[in-house]
Formats: structure tokens, C-alpha cells, sequence
């Protein structure tokens, strides 16, 4: 299991790492390319968008073929699409293959996800789940290093490495032993499953500080650029955040596995909150850069909750947990493109003030929620009676 471990690893860092490399990138695109404000949220938003409209069908693929065939085929459409949006140069043609690599992020997360769900007991699903998603953010500690260096030596060197990477990394998958947790459920059950309250409020815990990442992958590289930092520094910046989340994502899935859902959860969105106060009244590059790692600090704490919460709810319907992580991903892609493009729009033409005083508004609604629907200590820290876990093929 540890080797599967390894590999789901570092195929969402290969996800992340694109994901974040563009943040270096945006202010040039958007001189370069003469995009609006709203037009580079757009530009943002296209691989949340992606990974939005493929996630039920991802869901399907992990049900119907496996873990391992979703993962295989969204390493290769990211290793083409990431090729294709190296060598485009309009503003279109880069939103499609951007598009494109989140289809393929969907099939990799669901993918890999239900991989190690299904390979792992209950009571260490939060820890997998952190230790994976410590991991995958560990991704944005190379991403706005590689997104500034292209800003320097050019895409296509560099976007068209990952082609490689993703290429080894599909081969290596197709050498791993698949689960054998496979069902081609019905769509009309699964329809049910969604209905499910317990479900929707996960996927509630998921969306909120997801919105938020949205509108501050934009407006913060803007942010700095307007006050005269350049690539190195959002890059920096960037870095330092991720650092700060890949440390903290698996001790958070730890301690929800011991203590319950809640506690960490909570802790995370109020510095969330305090984080978002900050950026809306930041004059200053340290205090932006100040406000990302703690905009960091907090999502280390909220994220690996969030989504276990969202694995504890589905395994409770009895929806396969390729679906459950298809929840997820439209929960993050829905509220990341939301807060990507309505972010930039409203900051576009009141500042950055108004739509961060918003979201901490939000994050504050959200916590006031958790506080009563999430289960305290001694919640999911352990399997049902009688339940054994599926173990991978060995």
C-alpha cells in the first residue's frame, strides 16, 4: 500500500503543479494578450471549469473501469493539453487547453483518490486523504517556480516537460495492481445519493474556502504586480503558501481521524477569514504576501476535513466512492470558478475590498454551520462493526 501511496502522490503533485503555474504567468498574459481583469479570471477558471463538467463522468470511469484507467488517461490528456497550451498564444485556444487539463484533473483526482479509499481502513481515511493532499499542494511549491520560469526561457520547454512526466507516470500506474472496488451503479441511485443532506453539506464545506482560493489565485498576482512586484515575487509568495499547506493537510487528516471532523475544520476557515480581512485592506506587498501564508495557514487545517467529510457521507448511502470524489471535485471546481471569475469582475470595478470582505463574510457563515451540522470528537475515527476495508492486489 505504501507504493500506491507513493504514486498517487505524486500524480496529484503533477496536477497541482500545473494547476498553480500559471500564476506567475497571469499579469504577462494579460498585457500581452490585452485581457481585461475579468477575461484573465476566465483564463484562471477554465481548468476548475474542466474539472467541473467532467467530474460525474469521471465518477463513472472509476466505477465502470477502475481507479487505474482514470488515472491512466487524465496523465495523458494532461501531458497533451499542458504540450498545447505551452506553444498557444491567444487568449482562447490557451482558456480551451486550460479546459482540458481540468477533464483530465478530474479522472486524475478521482482516480487516485478512490485508489487509496478503497486501500486503506476507515479509520485512517482522513490521513490518506491529508497525506495526498499535503502532497498534491506540495506541487504548488514547483509551480510558480516553473510557471516564472517560463515567464524567462519560454512556455513550450517547459509546458511540454510535463508531457514527459505525465507519460512515465501513466506507465508506472499501468504496472500498479488496480482495487478491486468496482460496481456500475445506477444512475438513478447515484442521482439519490446526491440528493442526500449529509452530502450536500460536505460538499458546502469543501466549496467555501474553495470560492475563496478562486478570487485569490486572481486578484493576488494582480495585487502584487500593480504594487511592483514581479514574477519572482508571486512565485515566492506562492511558494511560501504552499509550504505552509503541505505541512499542515496531513496533520489535519490525523487529528480529524482522532478528534473528529469538526475541530480542525473550524480552526482553519476562521484564519481563513481573518486572512481575507487583511487582503482587503493590504497597501503594501508584505502585507499581501503576508495575507497568502496565512490564506495557507488556514486551508491546511480545513481542506483534508472537508473532503473526508464528503468520503464519511457518501460511504453512509452507499455511493461508490469514485462518485464521492466526483462531489468534491465539483464542489471545489464550481465554487473555484465561481470565485475566479465574479471575483475579478466585482474587483474589476470596486477594488479588491469588496469581494474579500465578502468571502470572509462567507467563511464566517460557514464555520456558524459546521458548529452545528459536524460531528465533535470521536466522530469517523473508526470503521463501522463488521466492515473490513478493500485492500489493493499485492
Amino acid at each position: 500500500m505504501r507504493r500506491l501511496l507513493l504514486l498517487a502522490s505524486a500524480i496529484v503533485f503533477l496536477d497541482l503543479t500545473f494547476f498553480t503555474a500559471i500564476a506567475p504567468l497571469l499579469p504577462e498574459y494579460k498585457q500581452e494578450l490585452h485581457m481585461t481583469t475579468a477575461q484573465a479570471g476566465i483564463l484562471s477558471a477554465a481548468y476548475a471549469a474542466g474539472t467541473l463538467a467532467a467530474a460525474i463522468p469521471s465518477g463513472y470511469v472509476v466505477s465502470r473501469f477502475g481507479p487505474r484507467h482514470s488515472v491512466i488517461w487524465g496523465l495523458c490528456g494532461l501531458g497533451v493539453a499542458s504540450f498545447l497550451f505551452g506553444i498557444l498564444d491567444s487568449a482562447w485556444p490557451l482558456d480551451a487547453a486550460r479546459f482540458i487539463q481540468g477533464v483530465a484533473g478530474a479522472l486524475i483526482w478521482s482516480g487516485a483518490l478512490t485508489w487509496l479509499i478503497d486501500s486503506y481502513p476507515e479509520d485512517r481515511r482522513g490521513s490518506v486523504i491529508g497525506t495526498a493532499l499535503g502532497t498534491a499542494v506540495a506541487g504548488s511549491l514547483i509551480g510558480p517556480v516553473l510557471g516564472a520560469l517560463a515567464a524567462q526561457i519560454g512556455t513550450e520547454p517547459v509546458f511540454g516537460s510535463i508531457l514527459v512526466v505525465a507519460l512515465v507516470l501513466a506507465f508506472v500506474a499501468s504496472r500498479t495492481p488496480d482495487t478491486t472496488a468496482r460496481d456500475n451503479q445506477p444512475l438513478r441511485e447515484v442521482l439519490e445519493c446526491f440528493r442526500d443532506r449529509p452530502l450536500i453539506e460536505a460538499a458546502i464545506f469543501v466549496s467555501s474556502p474553495s470560492l475563496m482560493f478562486g478570487a485569490i489565485d486572481v486578484l493576488l498576482p494582480l495585487r502584487i504586480n500593480a504594487l511592483g512586484g514581479g514574477h519572482a515575487l508571486i512565485a515566492l509568495g506562492f511558494v511560501g503558501g504552499a509550504a505552509v499547506e503541505s505541512v499542515l493537510a496531513p496533520l489535519s487528516g490525523r487529528l480529524s481521524d482522532r478528534v473528529g471532523r469538526r475541530g480542525p475544520y473550524v480552526l482553519g476557515m476562521a484564519i481563513c477569514a481573518a486572512a481575507m480581512v487583511l487582503f482587503a485592506f493590504a497597501d503594501s506587498l508584505a502585507t499581501v504576501i503576508v495575507s497568502l501564508l496565512v490564506v495557507s495557514l488556514g486551508s491546511g487545517f480545513c481542506f483534508a476535513p472537508a473532503m473526508t467529510v464528503i468520503s464519511d457521507a457518501a460511504e453512509a448511502t452507499g455511493l461508490h466512492q469514485g462518485y464521492a470524489v466526483s462531489v468534491s471535485n465539483m464542489a471545489w471546481a464550481a465554487a473555484q470558478v465561481f470565485g475566479s471569475v465574479v471575483g475579478a469582475a466585482v474587483a474589476g470595478v470596486t477594488g479588491d475590498a469588496a469581494p474579500s470582505i465578502a468571502i470572509a463574510v462567507l467563511l464566517v457563515l460557514t464555520i456558524l454551520y459546521a458548529r452545528n451540522s459536524l460531528a465533535g470528537p470521536g466522530a469517523g475515527t473508526g470503521p463501522e462493526p463488521g466492515r473490513e476495508p478493500v485492500a489493493a492486489e499485492t
